[in-house]
């Protein structure tokens, strides 16, 4: 450290490092506890913290995306950044054709902006029955969620049970702010999405996402015609339920 470093600063760095020394721990153990473990990866800068803390340290938990068929480019293109930076191939899971067309068919491309019902339908087929798939068979399943994302998740856990599918749940971020997931990523040169410069925090399908206005949480943009405590896509609620009694990481505060 250069001496015209102040104390301020060199604490800020010493409490970072502590976080960052703390996140590799937790997702070290949890690889241990698993034989079969996977990291759900919206492509998005949580997401691209937990990549790098896996696959820079050759950790064996799988890494997985969603292909909705409604994401932007920006998005796709982070799976070639993934493999031209890490030399790994996310493995990507697609909708029911059949079930996209029917959707289409009968109700029409856009029509998530016509009710909550239609809009949870569509994250039904594109995402939920997806994320089913992906976790067929695996132990536990790891998130990039974190508390100040929204109110839909200011009690998360860093461990849960998912109860519908019968694992465990990770979420190594829940405590992090937005400011330690951008200095991570700066601090280890991590690729991340364009469309983060460009105003989008949290960042989905292309039609349900929009740039955040200043002064609104990060998931403001993501399906922006809701009302705010109710805007998750199907993929963490109703489900999960947190076990008091069950063992926590060595690494909880």
């Amino acid at each position: 450290m250069s001496q015209d470093r102040t104390p301020a600063a060199a604490a800020l760095d010493a409490a970072l490092q502590a976080k960052i020394d703390r996140l590799h721990a937790f997702v070290d153990e949890i690889a241990a506890r698993h034989a079969k473990i996977k990291l759900a990866s919206s492509l998005a800068a949580e997401d691209m913290v937990l990549t790098h803390a896996i696959l820079s340290r050759a950790l064996p938990i799988g890494i997985f995306s969603l292909n909705t068929g409604r994401l932007h480019a920006e998005t796709l293109e982070m799976i070639d950044r993934i493999r031209e930076r890490y030399g790994y191939e996310i493995e990507q899971f697609h909708p029911q054709a059949e079930a996209v067309d029917e959707y289409v068919k009968t109700h029409g491309l856009n029509a998530f902006y016509e009710s909550v019902e239609l809009r949870k339908r569509c994250c039904e087929i594109r995402k939920v029955e997806p994320l089913n798939r992906a976790l067929a068979g695996v132990d536990a399943w790891v998130t990039g969620q974190r508390r100040e994302q929204s109110v839909t998740r200011a009690e998360l856990h860093e461990q849960e049970r998912d109860a519908a599918r019968n694992i465990d749940k990770y979420n190594p971020l829940a405590d992090w702010s937005e400011g330690e997931v951008w200095a991570y990523l700066k601090l280890h040169d991590v690729p991340v999405n364009p469309l983060h410069a460009r105003g989008y925090p949290s960042i989905g399908c292309e039609p349900c996402t929009r740039a955040v206005r200043p002064g609104e949480d990060s998931r403001a943009g993501r399906w922006w015609w809701e009302s705010r405590d109710s805007k998750e896509c199907g993929l963490h609620v109703t489900t999960l339920q947190f076990a008091p009694g069950a063992a926590q990481p060595s690494t909880q505060a």
